[in-house]
């Protein structure tokens, strides 16, 4: 499960933002592409176990999920992708530029005095 890894970046990265010791996150926006690798179901999961303790701790998590989406190398047609594997829906070429769906950050954070 890489999503205890991942949330205890998202910690550290949201501890590095916190600069007096009675702040915490209210709230944490994160974007997180369909095509990234990360299961939303196994990181909410994790989530409240291991920022038990944290600044993130008791904090709203709000998760934008772009779409995939591709451009062809050969024909040029952009298309959606379901699968990061999957060709182009006009030539069936397998070659690609993905345009989005990978993403992978913290958008925004809410912090406030304890």
């Amino acid at each position: 499960m890489h999503e205890l890894s991942i949330v205890t970046s998202i910690i550290k990265t949201s501890e590095k933002e916190i600069v007096d010791k009675d702040e915490r996150v209210l709230e944490i926006f994160l974007e997180i592409g369909k095509l990234s690798g990360i299961e939303i179901a196994s990181l909410n999961f994790i989530w409240e176990l291991a920022t038990k303790g944290t600044v993130l701790q008791d904090s709203k998590v709000t998760i934008a999920q772009p779409e995939g989406k591709a451009k062809c190398l050969d024909c040029d047609f952009e298309y959606h992708l379901e699968k990061i594997y999957d060709s182009c829906t006009k030539c069936n070429s397998p070659f690609k530029s993905i345009i989005s769906g990978k993403e992978f950050k913290i958008n925004k954070l809410v912090i406030s005095n304890r």
